[in-house]
């Protein structure tokens, strides 16, 4: 039977998903000044379920209120909120989809203004200039187990508040990425040096969740096929991981690349085996890793970048390649693009990253779409890159200011 993305799937731990389309994870920035699900996430996640995707994946959800990915992330740390979350989890779950919760720990790349010294697994900065990320400092042995027990808590609270399964972010330079990577982790201890020892807290963060929530719950994975750095976590790496993974019990592999050195998640990548000039690898950026992934494990791959044409999508998947397509962006403008796309084999969502002008205003663009469709107002496609700057940073700089006065309470 040909697989297109209107074909159900089941995971490993026997999960059923009505359809082959995520809603990938991106950052909202909508939580309250303690960092706390509100009636902004109810109003985008119900727009989103309504919207007919069989998987809508959170945006990150952290596990440690001093180590944010940006100030209106939503954290699990002894700080309440369970009936807000609750709210979400129920907002998310509606049409028949499932809500993955995201947990993630920024590592060194929280922002300055969140903390100016953050964690990682070294003492090693980042190589960008101007930097708004501080130097970091090393996490000692007895914090690495404390990380690992905040994400098994925030696991166990994302089942009991009715999430339907979790996404641990192990990608895009966040702190169990950085210990994946020889050039971030230098660290001659357990946890660095051979990759057995770089993936072990990646690995032990799965195995503890899975021992948390039992084995009929969905453990999603988010992972580089590569950093795409000199030096870093390498594809040959990645393989070797998801071998690891399969035997941990992880239900999705969701497959992405870069950080904030080299952010191929945002601009694209293309796999050096990727010589066809196909709707497929036009569109997305990391189907040139996905057949060598596959080939190393039987476990669902989805892939999130650059799809945009159900053609593309429908190709991909009966391919056999890849289980789930991950869609982002469009998302921030047409809640509805999934129904859109399931209505017709000649559908397409709109590439709105490609007329946002300037260029270097798309990430403030789509994030404060995201923020309009959560407040009720409707995306506004019409605004500009510049318009988006002003706007984004001012949002930021508001949120900052909430959370910081509570918290010198």
């Amino acid at each position: 039977m040909t697989v297109d993305i209107s074909s159900p799937i089941t995971l490993p731990c026997g999960v059923s998903v009505k359809n082959r389309i995520a809603k990938a994870p991106m950052t909202e920035g909508l939580a309250d000044p303690m960092n706390r699900a509100t009636g902004r996430h109810v109003t985008l996640y119900k727009k989103w379920a309504e919207g007919g995707a069989g998987i809508l994946v959170t945006g990150n959800v952290q596990v440690d209120r001093r180590y944010l990915e940006r100030p209106g992330n939503v954290v699990i740390d002894q700080n309440g909120g369970l009936e807000e979350l609750r709210a979400f989890a129920a907002a998310g779950t509606l049409n028949d989809t499932l809500l993955f919760m995201q947990i993630g720990h920024a590592g060194r790349q929280t922002p300055r203004r969140v903390n100016p010294r953050p964690v990682a697994p070294s003492e090693i900065s980042m190589t960008l200039p101007d930097s708004a990320f501080g130097a970091p400092r090393a996490l000692t042995s007895e914090e690495v187990e404390d990380v690992i027990k905040r994400f098994i808590h925030v696991a166990t609270v994302a089942k009991e508040t009715g999430f339907s399964g979790v996404q641990v972010h192990g990608a895009h330079g966040y702190l169990i990425s950085e210990f994946l990577s020889p050039l971030a982790n230098q660290r001659t201890d357990q946890w660095g040096g051979s990759l057995e020892n770089r993936a072990r807290l990646l690995r032990a963060v799965v195995q503890g969740i899975r021992t948390a929530v039992g084995p009929e719950y969905p453990i999603s994975v988010k992972l580089n096929s590569s950093d795409f750095q000199n030096g870093g976590f390498s594809h040959e790496d990645c393989l070797q991981v998801v071998k690891w993974l399969e035997e941990d019990t992880v239900d999705l592999l969701e497959i992405s690349g870069g950080n904030y050195e080299n952010p191929a998640m945002m601009i694209g990548a293309r796999g050096a085996d990727e010589i066809r000039n196909s709707t497929i690898t036009r569109e997305a950026y990391f189907m040139g890793y996905a057949k060598s992934i596959r080939d190393a494990t039987n476990v669902p791959l989805m892939i999130t970048g650059g799809f945009r044409s159900r053609a593309a999508m429908d190709a991909a998947l009966a391919e056999g390649n890849v289980d789930v397509i991950g869609i982002a962006r469009p998302m921030c403008v047409d809640t509805d693009a999934p129904n859109q796309l399931l209505a017709s084999p000649d559908a397409s969502t709109i590439a709105y990253e490609q007329t946002i002008k300037p260029s270097k205003g798309a990430l403030g663009w789509f994030c404060l779409n995201i923020i309009r469709i959560a407040e009720g107002k409707g995306a506004n496609p019409d605004m500009t890159g510049k318009e988006a700057i002003t706007a984004y940073l001012e949002n930021e700089e508001r949120t900052a200011s909430a959370m910081e006065s509570v918290n010198t309470k």
